[in-house]
């Protein structure tokens, strides 16, 4: 059975999140990712701010310049070298996770609250972020069998839409 990490898809069999939803990070003012940065101590500049609040609200695993494009649309005065190093900043602070989807590019998302895997439509270039409780009962299992104590995994599955299903069909 899979498992949404946000958006319900097509019955409670099959339940993933595409990103085509805003996420809702509660209070306006201070994202989600802002206030981890400020707990962790993080000296908070404006366009830090910025590149934190776009990377809290993105839905679809940005690469640098993503982040990069949709920062200089709040503040142009955001130069590509301060994303870069934001980023690492973060990255470092273990606030985002960095991903290598086989596109040769590496892309963000803030450091999920809980495990899931991930699903990339390599025509559309989608993410789509699942759990499946099978595929955690096997990996468990082929870890006890060969005399191990499974400590974390990374799933990436890499698939092109089935003949006759547009790559923007979801639901």
């Amino acid at each position: 059975m899979l498992r949404a990490v946000g958006q319900v898809g097509a019955a409670d069999a099959f339940r993933y999140s595409i990103g085509d939803e805003p996420r809702d990070h509660g209070n306006a003012m201070t994202s989600r990712l802002e206030q981890v940065c400020l707990d962790k101590g993080l000296k908070m500049t404006e366009q830090r701010r910025v590149i934190a609040r776009v990377l809290s609200e993105s839905v679809d695993h940005p690469d640098v310049e993503q982040v990069y494009r949709r920062a200089t649309a709040i503040d142009s005065r955001i130069s590509i070298a301060t994303v870069y190093r934001t980023v690492r900043l973060f990255e470092e602070a273990s606030i985002i996770a960095r991903h290598d989807f086989g596109d040769g590019r590496s892309r963000y998302e803030e450091m999920p609250s809980a495990h899931h895997d991930h699903l990339i439509d390599l025509q559309s270039g989608r993410v789509i972020e699942f759990r499946n409780e099978d595929i955690e009962r096997l990996q468990q299992i082929v870890a006890d069998e060969l005399g191990y104590e499974l400590v974390g995994h990374r799933l990436e599955l890499y698939a092109v839409p089935r003949s006759g299903k547009p790559s923007s069909d979801t639901e």
